[in-house]
């Protein structure tokens, strides 16, 4: 594939290229052109030509591409869900999820962008006084590899629907699906220059777009350490930032909960994607009167998981992304069994057989009895690796769970009023879930709190992180 700028497909100045790589195989499964600072700067160009004309679109006109667009992603979802699992490596029912997902995202943005947004008041003395919303201009993205195609629909479908245009940098480990998504919108009626995608490097390509003062606001999700430096790169110019920077979410089991929704929640939000999940569950706190039971009745469905190619049949969790990813893994699950932090009821290991030793497998873990000073509970651990710890109640739980960095999402399961009342209360986090974890609706605003990062995506506020408020007060 070719980056997209001006609605044309082109190679990088450089002329140079890097493959992508199915992670179950090894395998070439396509390549993008390594783009550099210049085709940054062609993109921004490209942008700026096509500010002034889709600013001046009704947002209903706006909205009208992104449905057209959401029904050709719906109708193309088989292909473009093989695309994401063979880049990515999740399964392939979970990539169709998260293909519709994106189509989700430009229907709820279509849906909401055509209702006013504003203020009007007659002050007296004052005269009548309005406040407009108006689009920022060009705006950056910068997304990562794990859920590509669901950031991507956060970060550009409130921007294009507040009349922005946007430079897109897609992770070099999984821009395919991104690209094809680019090219759909284009289809569906999106002018020339108002989506542009630049394949590349973040040291290059990434930075370009913190840094270039052309560009008005840059959204970026990834790791907390890039996180600062794309808000240094950005502070000369001060520009308008929203950064996802990761989680360590806890989830509370109270001595009250259903045990086998809590177990089925804990498969699904822990290890839903590998584990690569900002959002998913990392820390596990059990009332100990209930923890034997639960991690009992926890290990044995984790061993019920089947692990492999995601596009084979009844594969429950595909591998790691990448090599970084899977060595991440695999020392950290080392040191916790070196350090004697917790006994390893499950997986701990590379999976034994031939189809395994060509992509970045690593079998689901479970460690019990895990010390609260381990590194499993006090950093990000990006892979299929859950530490439980047993607490005596309520109190001590929230302690732990506020006891982080970290404050993107957290969970309590209960079936208590007071409990919930209580814990939604006092739990640090963006996004708090009752009784469920990991699932994020277009509908609900999204981020964190801490080191997690700042600003909001998703839901109509979203509209307000694209967009500026101009006042006018006029007397007759």
């Amino acid at each position: 594939m070719k980056m997209l700028i001006n609605g044309e497909r082109r190679d990088s100045v450089s002329g140079r290229i890097f493959p992508v790589h199915n992670p179950a195989t090894g395998d070439v499964v396509g390549e993008a052109p390594l783009g550099g600072e210049d085709d940054v700067v062609s993109a921004i160009e490209a942008a700026g030509e096509a500010f002034p004309d889709w600013a001046a679109k009704s947002p209903r006109d706006r909205a009208k591409v992104l449905f057209l667009a959401a029904g050709e992603v719906r109708r193309r979802n088989t292909d473009l869900a093989a695309l994401l699992t063979a880049e990515q490596g999740k399964p392939i029912r979970e990539a169709v999820d998260e293909i519709n997902g994106f189509a989700n995202i430009l229907e709820y943005y279509h849906g909401i962008s055509a209702v006013p947004r504003g203020e009007f008041a007659n002050l007296k003395g004052y005269g009548r006084t309005t406040v407009w919303r108006r689009p920022l201009g060009i705006c950056g993205a910068i997304i990562p590899w794990n859920m590509p195609a669901i950031i991507m629909g956060w970060k550009i479908g409130a921007a294009l629907a507040a009349g922005n245009t946007v430079v897109l940098k897609p992770a070099r480990t999984a821009p395919l699906t991104c690209m094809r998504l680019a090219e759909i919108l284009g289809e569906a009626g999106l002018p020339p220059g108002v989506l542009n995608v630049v394949t590349g490097p973040g040291e290059t390509v990434g930075r370009e777009i913190a840094r270039n003062p052309a560009i008005r606001k840059v959204s970026f999700t990834g790791e907390v350490e890039t996180g600062r430096q794309v808000a240094l790169d950005a502070a000369p110019a001060l520009k308008r930032l929203t950064l996802e920077l990761g989680g360590s979410d806890p989830m509370i089991v109270c001595d009250d909960a259903d045990i086998g929704k809590a177990v089925e929640g804990v498969i699904r939000g822990r290890f839903y994607n590998c584990g690569q999940v900002c959002t998913a569950v990392k820390r596990l706190y059990v009332d100990e009167s209930i923890a034997d039971e639960f991690v009992r009745r926890l290990t044995a469905r984790v061993e019920e998981i089947v692990v492999g190619n995601g596009m084979d049949r009844g594969v429950g969790m595909g591998p790691l992304n990448n090599r970084a990813g899977l060595e991440r893994v695999v020392d950290v699950v080392d040191a916790a069994r070196e350090r004697d932090e917790g006994e390893i009821v499950a997986g701990g290991r590379v999976p034994e057989g031939e189809q395994y030793k060509r992509g970045f497998f690593f079998l689901p873990t479970l460690v019990a009895g895990v010390s609260h000073d381990s590194v499993l509970f006090s950093e990000e651990v990006f892979g299929p690796v859950l530490p439980i710890a047993a607490v005596s109640g309520l109190d001590e739980a929230l302690e732990l769970a506020n006891n982080s960095r970290y404050g993107l999402g957290a969970s309590v399961w209960t079936r208590s009023a007071d409990v919930i009342a209580r814990a939604t209360e006092e739990l640090d986090a963006g996004i708090v879930w009752v009784n469920q974890h990991l699932r994020i609706p277009p509908e609900v605003p999204f981020g964190g709190t801490k080191a997690s990062g700042i600003g909001r995506e998703n839901g109509s506020r979203a509209l307000d992180e694209y967009s500026e408020e101009k006042a006018v007060l006029v007397r007759l």
